[in-house]
């Protein structure tokens, strides 16, 4: 499972012109689905996502000190099957993504799953499949990329 983790002051996913699920400060998780994926990956992006140290202490003005959770912030989570994209040939080659069928249910557990162990009203998400716009100001720019294959990056 890949992640791109992005600190934002704002963030939103419109479909067909309306604005599905939007969130103030916080963190917009672009979320992509490898064919073998399992719990195990779900469960090391979720904790990734919480934990993630991206604001400086409020108090101490210490750096990257505080995380989405003990700040209280929100995150937007989207699905992006394109995460898993081969760019050998101009087409791109997704047999790497998850079908969409399995991908949309183990997406849907990842979005329980942080809303579980988070506060379920600050956790937000787009629609899987849709044709999504999403609308970001990334703050920073502080950009993480995580790979559930890479636990040790």
């Amino acid at each position: 499972m890949r992640a791109v983790i992005q600190r934002v002051k704002s963030a939103s996913v419109t479909v067909d012109g309306e604005v599905v699920s939007s969130i103030g400060p916080g963190l917009l998780c672009l979320i992509g689905i490898r064919e073998t994926d399992t719990l195990t990956d779900l469960e090391f992006i979720c904790k990734k996502i919480l934990t993630v140290r991206a604001w400086p202490h409020p108090e101490t003005n210490k750096a990257w000190d505080v995380n989405v959770t003990s700040a209280g912030l929100e995150i937007l989570l989207v699905s992006q099957f394109t995460l898993y994209a081969r760019l050998k040939k101009p087409k791109p080659d997704y047999s790497k993504a998850m079908g969409p069928q399995q991908a949309k249910e183990l997406y849907s557990q990842l979005v329980e799953e942080v809303r579980r162990q988070y506060m379920a009203a600050r956790v937000k998400d787009g629609i899987f499949g849709a044709k999504m716009d999403v609308a970001l100001v990334n703050d920073g720019p502080v950009t993480y990329m995580l790979d559930s294959a890479d636990r040790d990056g």
